[in-house]
C-alpha cells in the first residue's frame, strides 16, 4: 500500500506531501491539482519500471546517466511538451557559483512512502528535464553519493490510471494479459473491458458471478458470460433487461459501462492500485452512493488500493465516514471527521466552488 506522496517542482506543485492510505479521495476545485496528484503517481511507477528495467535494483554510481522518457509514452500525462510537466514551466534557474552567474537545470522530485507485509519502504526518483519530446528519470543520490536502491514493494506496485470510460468499441479482439495492461496504460480503456471480463470469467467464476450480483443490484440488468468466438478472434458480452430483452453490451449506459470496468479490473488484479479520475462520472445522484460503497467493498475483497478524485459531495459524504479525504484547497491536506463535519471544515476553508 502507499502511504505519502511527495512532490517537487511537479506542475502546480512546488513544494506538497500528500497522505495515502487504502482507500483515499481528492476533493478540491477544479485545477486545484487533484488529477496531477494521480498523474505524479503513474509518472512515479512509469519511472520505477524504467530505471530497474535499465539500471536494475542495486546501487548505481552518481555518474551513470539517467534513462530516457519520451513524453509520448506517457499517455496518463497527455502533454504536447515535455517541460509542461514542470512547475511554471521553469526548467532551468540561475545560481552564482563563486560570484559567477551559472545556470542548471530544475529536477521534478516525486518520493512515495509505502508499507508491505508490515515493512515501510520509501524511494526517491528525480526527472530532469532534456528537450520537448523527452526527460531523463533516475533514482536520487543516497548519502554515499550513489543513487538509492529501488525496494522489491515498489518494484512489485502494480498501478493502473483509469479515466472515465468514453464509449465502448463495437467490437474487440481477444487480446493477451500484456496486451491488456498495455491499452489500459494508454488510457484505451473501452478497448478491454470485455478483456477484464473474460479475464474474470475464466479464472474465477465465483469472482464473475459477484460481479453479475453487483451490477444487478446496481442497475438491474443481468450480465451474460462473456463469449470467445474463435472463428473472428472476438469476445462478445450481452446483457438482460428485466423484460428479458439481451442486447450487446455496447448498447449499455456509460455509467454501467465505468463501473464494470473498475470491478472487472479490481478482480483481474487483485493487490493492484487503482487511479481513477472521476469514477462517479456519468452516473446520477442517487447511485453514486451505492457506488461508492461496491467499490469499497470490493477493493478490501481483492486488497487492491482505490485513489480517486471527484468532485461529488455524494462521494464526498461516503468517504468521510469510512475512508480518508484529502482537500486540495491551498496545500493538499488530510480532513479529518465525518460527512457533514467535512463540509463544514470545507465551507470554512474557502470551498465555496466545491
Amino acid at each position: 500500500m502507499l502511504t505519502k506522496l511527495r512532490l517537487r517542482n511537479f506542475k502546480l506543485f512546488e513544494d506538497v506531501e500528500i497522505e495515502l492510505a487504502d482507500r483515499v479521495v481528492f476533493v478540491g476545485p477544479n485545477n486545484s491539482g487533484k488529477t496531477s496528484a494521480l498523474q505524479a503517481l503513474a509518472l512515479w511507477n512509469a519511472g520505477v519500471r524504467r530505471w530497474v528495467e535499465r539500471r536494475g535494483t542495486g546501487n548505481v554510481p552518481k555518474e551513470r546517466a539517467g534513462v530516457t522518457i519520451n513524453r509520448r509514452d506517457l499517455i496518463a500525462l497527455p502533454v504536447p511538451a515535455a517541460n509542461l510537466l514542470w512547475r511554471d514551466l521553469h526548467v532551468r534557474e540561475g545560481y552564482k557559483d563563486a560570484g559567477k552567474a551559472k545556470t542548471r537545470n530544475v529536477l521534478i522530485n516525486i518520493d512515495v512512502e509505502g508499507v508491505e507485509r508490515g515493512e515501510r519502504w520509501t524511494t526517491s526518483f528525480e526527472f530532469d528535464y532534456a528537450n520537448e519530446e523527452s526527460f531523463y528519470c533516475r533514482a536520487c543520490l543516497g548519502e554515499n553519493n550513489k543513487r538509492l536502491q529501488v525496494p522489491a514493494a515498489a518494484i512489485e506496485v502494480r498501478l493502473a490510471y483509469l479515466p472515465p470510460m468514453s464509449g465502448l468499441a463495437a467490437n474487440e479482439t481477444r487480446l493477451d494479459e500484456g496486451a491488456v495492461g498495455v491499452r489500459i496504460g494508454e488510457g484505451r480503456t473501452a478497448e478491454v473491458l470485455r478483456n477484464l471480463c473474460w479475464q474474470v470469467f475464466e479464472r474465477s467464476p465465483a469472482a464473475w458471478e459477484a460481479i453479475v450480483e453487483r451490477i444487478q443490484k446496481l442497475f438491474g440488468v443481468a450480465l451474460d458470460e462473456p463469449q470467445y468466438i474463435r472463428e473472428r478472434g472476438e469476445i462478445i458480452m450481452s446483457y438482460r433487461l428485466s423484460s428479458g430483452i439481451r442486447l450487446d453490451l455496447s448498447a449499455s449506459g456509460r455509467g454501467q459501462q465505468q463501473i464494470l470496468l473498475l470491478l472487472a479490473h479490481m478482480a483481474a488484479n487483485p493487490g493492484s492500485v487503482l487511479l481513477l479520475d472521476e469514477p462517479d462520472a456519468h452516473l446520477e445522484i442517487l447511485r453514486q452512493r451505492q457506488i461508492y460503497q461496491v467499490l469499497s467493498d470490493t477493493a478490501a475483497e481483492t486488497g487492491s488500493q482505490v485513489i480517486a478524485a471527484s468532485h461529488s459531495e455524494v462521494i464526498l459524504n461516503e468517504a468521510a465516514d469510512r475512508d480518508t479525504v484529502v482537500a486540495f484547497v491551498g496545500p493538499p491536506h488530510r480532513i479529518d471527521g465525518r460527512g457533514s463535519q467535512v463540509l463544514k471544515a470545507l465551507k470554512e476553508i474557502g470551498f465555496e466552488h466545491y
